[in-house]
């Protein structure tokens, strides 16, 4: 036992330098969950700072802009989490069909290379891009008659605007994912079907999708946790007060509240209540991929 132990002692010490900083970076911060209950002046510090309980709970609640906001996070969110499942999985299907590898793989580079990219590069493309005055898309529109779109200024368009930005960036990565569930899909199956004189489009319906099934299940269940995660850089990179009405989510509300009003207390509660409901919902979304894709974590 002794000798089993000093032998794995190696890899043990290959994990300090990542729990370190988990230590530092993540649990460290935790201390300042005491800001939600103080009037928090930095110059003061924690001991110093007057206790307010649920004060700045109560502030917040009744901002006039946090019910707007809160609905602007799960509008958003939700219409993320569902073109972000339904479109790669078509993707996915398509390029299954294809049987050149060389240009199999070269759709999947070219949809996958946004991903690498980050939001401060994409939103100054985008901006560019979707200008109303000089932006390509635009310039499109208007050999068709249609007037121009303020895409990154309208509160009619902003939200499309965010979700259609944020699938092209990211559907190349969960198309691949789909990809590789397709390879575990017994071949004997699609033989079998051939055998009893199915078509390719009967093939997809009564093979390929019930063997993507258990991905599409599991991947849908863990989503669940990010229904209060709209997409902080995205919508901080492209947003202005303009279309704060349909834009504006709980992070950005943070940012404002915390970093550029100073108001540490109710921002830190903004961030808690936050934390808390998503605890609840990556808690649920777990236990609903255990029970309905056998999915487990340990």
């Amino acid at each position: 036992m002794v000798k089993n132990r000093i032998s794995q002692m190696p890899f043990h010490l290959m994990l300090l330098p990542g729990v370190i900083l988990v230590l530092i970076y993540s649990y460290g911060p935790m201390l300042g969950i005491v800001m939600a209950f103080q009037h928090f002046i930095p110059a003061l510090g924690y001991s110093g700072s007057e206790w307010t309980g649920w004060d700045n709970f109560k502030y917040v609640w009744d901002m006039p802009e946090t019910l707007t906001v809160l609905w602007n996070t799960i509008y958003i969110s939700v219409m993320k989490i569902a073109a972000g499942l339904v479109f790669p999985v078509l993707i996915a299907l398509l390029l299954n069909e294809v049987t050149k590898t060389a240009i199999k793989r070269g759709i999947q580079t070219l949809i996958y290379l946004p991903h690498f990219l980050s939001w401060i590069i994409l939103g100054g493309i985008l901006i560019d891009v979707l200008s109303p005055s000089s932006g390509i898309v635009n310039q499109v529109l208007g050999l068709f008659g249609i007037e121009p779109i303020y895409f990154l200024g309208d509160n009619r368009w902003f939200p499309f605007t965010i979700v259609i930005s944020d699938l092209w960036k990211e559907f190349g990565f969960s198309t691949i994912v789909y990809l590789a569930a397709l390879t575990s899909i017994n071949p004997v199956l699609y033989e079998a079907a051939v055998v009893d004189g199915a078509s390719r489009w009967k093939q997809t319906l009564h093979v390929t999708l019930p063997g993507m099934v258990p991905i599409i299940v599991l991947l849908t269940t863990l989503s669940l946790g990010n229904v209060l995660n709209a997409g902080f850089d995205q919508i901080f990179n492209l947003y202005s007060p303009q279309v704060f009405d349909s834009g504006d989510i709980i992070d950005t509300l943070v940012y404002r509240l915390g970093l550029e009003q100073a108001q540490f207390g109710p921002a830190t509660a903004v961030g808690l209540f936050k934390s808390f409901v998503s605890f609840v919902l990556i808690s649920t979304s777990y236990l609903l991929a255990y029970r309905l894709a056998n999915y487990r974590i340990f």
